[in-house]
C-alpha cells in the first residue's frame, strides 16, 4: 500500500482485530533515544499540549522522557483518538462490521488481475485463503497492513497509546477519547467499496516495501521531524482522495474544532493521535491556523 495507506491503516491499528504474530525474542532489546514532535496550545488559563504517536513501535524506543514525560505529568486529562475498550468488545464491533455472510466472495470482488498478489499475500503471511473470503475489503486491506509490521517486531503495546493509556491510570488521570470505537470502525466500513477495494489493491501493490516505508516513517517520528513524515504522509493522497477525506482530512478539521472548544475550559490537557494528523496538508496544526490558534512546537 501507500504511505498514505499505510498512515490510515496505523490511525485504525488499534480498532484492528488480527492473528497473534509469532513469538518474540525475549531477550530485552537495546534501547536507543527518541525525541517526537511535540506542539502546545495555550491561552491564558488552559494550555494543550499535541503529541503525534505511531500506534505500533519496536520495544526499545526511549520516547516517554524529557520533554514529552514533563509535558505529560503536567497535564490533569489525557485524551486520545479513542479509549480503547475490552478485547471481547471491541472484537464485537469489529465483527459487525467487518464480514458479509451474502455476496461474492472478497476474492471474487478483486480485479482478475489482483487475484494472485491477493493469494500470494495471504500465503506469505500463513492465513489461510479462504480466511477472508467473507471480509470487507478495509479489513482485509488493514490486517494486510499491520501482520506484516507484527512480523517484524513491530507491536501495540509498545505503541504510545498503550504507554500513555497506563500511565494515566496509575496516575489516575482522566481519559477522553475524541472518537468512539464505533465511530472509527464506521469510518473505514463505510467507505464506498470501490474505495474499499482501491485501499486492498493499493495494500498488495506495496507490500514488497513495507519495513522500508515503515521504517522511514519511525525514523522520521524519532528525530521529531514533522515534514520528512509528512512527506511519507502525503506520498499517494493525491491517488486515494476520498479515504484521505474520510481518514485524515474530515478528523483533523473535527479535532481541531474540539480544541478550539476546550480553550474554554481550564486546565491542562495533553492529546496523543497518529502522527500523520499532525504533519503535512490540512493537518491538525493546519486547521488550527484556520482557526486562528497558534500551535507552538515545544523544544527539548
Amino acid at each position: 500500500m501507500t504511505a498514505a495507506g499505510m498512515a490510515a491503516a496505523q490511525n485504525a491499528a488499534p480498532s484492528v482485530s488480527a492473528p497473534s504474530p509469532a513469538p518474540a525474542s525475549t531477550s530485552a532489546p537495546a534501547t536507543a533515544d527518541a525525541d517526537p514532535a511535540l506542539w502546545m496550545v495555550k491561552d491564558k488559563d488552559t494550555t494543550i499540549y499535541l503529541f503525534g504517536t505511531i500506534h505500533v513501535l519496536k520495544p526499545g524506543l526511549s520516547w516517554f522522557d524529557d520533554g514529552v514525560k514533563k509535558a505529560f505529568d503536567s497535564s490533569d486529562e489525557l485524551v486520545l483518538e479513542m479509549v480503547q475498550p475490552d478485547q471481547a468488545t471491541m472484537q464485537n464491533i469489529v465483527l459487525s462490521k467487518a464480514y458479509s455472510l451474502s455476496g461474492p466472495t472478497l476474492t471474487e470482488r478483486l480485479p482478475e488481475t489482483e487475484r494472485g498478489n491477493y493469494l500470494k499475500a495471504m500465503n506469505s503471511l500463513g492465513i489461510p485463503p479462504a480466511a477472508f473470503d467473507r471480509a470487507q475489503p478495509w479489513f482485509a486491506a488493514t490486517n494486510l497492513s499491520l501482520l506484516p509490521l507484527m512480523k517484524l517486531g513491530y507491536d501495540p503495546k509498545s505503541g504510545p497509546e498503550t504507554v500513555l493509556t497506563a500511565a494515566a491510570a496509575t496516575e489516575k488521570k482522566a481519559i477522553e477519547g475524541l472518537e468512539t470505537p464505533e465511530q472509527q470502525i464506521g469510518y473505514l466500513a463505510g467507505l464506498p467499496e470501490k474505495v474499499q477495494l482501491a485501499f486492498l489493491e493499493s495494500t498488495l501493490k506495496e507490500l514488497p516495501k513495507t519495513e522500508e516505508t515503515m521504517n522511514g516513517m519511525v525514523a522520521a517520528w524519532s528525530r521529531g521531524d514533522p515534514d520528512a513524515l509528512a512527506k511519507f504522509m502525503n506520498d499517494g493522497l493525491d491517488d486515494s482522495p476520498e479515504l484521505a477525506k474520510t481518514l485524515l482530512f474530515d478528523r483533523n478539521a473535527r479535532w481541531a474544532q474540539w480544541i478550539k472548544a476546550r480553550l474554554d475550559k481550564p486546565g491542562t490537557v495533553f492529546i496523543a493521535v497518529g502522527a500523520g494528523h499532525l504533519a503535512g496538508k490540512q493537518s491538525v496544526i493546519d486547521q488550527l491556523k484556520t482557526l486562528k490558534i497558534n500551535a507552538k512546537r515545544v523544544a527539548y
